[in-house]
């Protein structure tokens, strides 16, 4: 039965992600862990501050795991947040996981905790690079309501594989804040086919950014996370400057290429699709869309 992603709870998310009965949670709500720094300003908390973190396995294989909840704060970052994050990465490292697996959805750092939160995602930027550097690759999935913005996209690009899928959406900022700071002609946050085509996961996947791009459905990440996990079996995991030299050229030839396109289906044609094209494949399923991107070799 499809179960969607996109509809799920972290909760329920990591639990089906992950083989039935094999996740156990660090730090759980019983523990009662939450933020000193929204207590004190009287803001509403979360016993587990809005990520689940624990351990299972995935087909076998022994992985940890996070899952942020974008139902509490929009799973913004905070101290106690990033320091989950953290601890977990640092842990799988001891353990010697077979991979970490990310599951993200958050609007970036929490206002209330701005210092800290930002503190926070730099320590998660360079725990991830760290287990990678240990032979450990670092999975991220991307499918809930509130995207992937903020200093956590950065994180999301700093791993291994990045899955998603059409619904997902992935970047540096939301549409609200380019909004917020370029006006409404520079971005219209309320243009929802706007900002899907320009985030969402069928462009990022076209772009490199994301490496497989799934239905909405747990079953689909669950099998995709899988395929990642064994792509690197006895595999270097690591970040190398050539990886990140090649990165950089890939990023200024896309600015080279595609800098004074206006919209991202101008980017599309320049990829190799038609204007007539883009618009079509915009409505195919992710499997359907994957197959005709491979066909016309524009990926990447």
């Amino acid at each position: 039965m499809s179960r969607s992603y996109l509809e799920a709870n972290a909760r329920e998310r990591i639990a089906q992600v992950l083989d039935a009965g094999s996740f156990e949670e660090f730090l759980p709500p019983a523990h009662r862990v939450v933020s000193p720094h929204l207590d004190q300003l009287d803001a509403p908390v979360s016993f587990d501050d809005g990520v689940v973190v624990g351990c299972g396995s995935l087909f076998g294989a022994s992985v940890f795991a996070a899952a942020q909840e974008g139902g509490f704060m929009g799973g913004a970052v905070g101290e106690v947040h990033g320091a989950k994050l953290v601890g977990l990465l640092k842990r799988a490292v001891q353990e010697r996981a077979a991979a970490v697996l990310l599951l993200l959805e958050t609007g970036g750092v929490r206002l209330h905790e701005a210092n800290a939160g930002l503190i926070a995602v730099s320590e998660v930027m360079r725990a991830v690079l760290d287990t990678r550097a240990q032979n450990i690759p670092v999975i991220v999935l991307i499918g809930g309501s509130n995207g992937c913005f903020g200093g956590m996209g950065i994180v999301a690009r700093c791993a291994n594989v990045v899955i998603m899928s059409e619904e997902a959406r992935l970047a540096m900022s939301g549409p609200e804040v380019i909004e917020t700071a370029n006006g409404v002609e520079e971005f219209d946050s309320r243009d929802r086919a706007l900002v899907w085509r320009t985030t969402g996961g069928k462009h990022r996947y076209l772009l490199g950014d994301c490496q497989q791009l799934v239905a909405d459905d747990i079953g689909a990440f669950r099998a995709a996370a899988q395929t990642a996990l064994q792509a690197f079996a006895g595999a270097s995991t690591a970040l190398t400057l050539a990886a990140l030299e090649a990165e950089q050229a890939m990023l200024g030839e896309r600015i080279t290429r595609f800098g004074a396109a206006a919209d991202p289906l101008e980017i599309w044609t320049g990829l190799g699709l038609s204007e007539a094209q883009s618009h079509d494949i915009a409505m195919l399923e992710a499997e359907a869309f994957v197959a005709l991107a491979a066909a016309y070799r524009v990926k990447g």
